[in-house]
């Protein structure tokens, strides 16, 4: 499913039209970003948890010449399923 199709599928479960729907999903994704990025989390009770890990630092090899490449720390995005989620996906 792309972001189309999901604006469809929120469109017809919600009787909002398509452009409404667009606009509805672009804000809570607008708001998950910058709060992530601001260094908070987002939790919707039963979907799951939007936050961040802090990377460290670390040396890795190029597969093709085996030279050590240095790898920056780096914060990236994580996302934890609640337990609804889980449950209904391991039905």
């Amino acid at each position: 499913m792309n972001k189309s199709d999901l604006v469809e599928y929120i469109s017809n479960k919600t009787g909002l039209t398509k452009k409404d729907a667009n606009a509805a999903l672009d804000a809570f994704m607008e708001a998950v970003v910058s709060t992530v990025s601001s260094g908070n989390s987002v939790t919707t009770t039963g979907f799951g948890t939007f936050t961040f890990v802090d990377k460290k630092a670390t040396t890795k090899r190029n597969p093709k010449t085996g030279a050590p490449v240095k790898v920056p720390a780096k914060r990236v995005p994580k996302f934890r399923p609640g337990k609804a989620f889980k449950e209904s996906v391991n039905k």
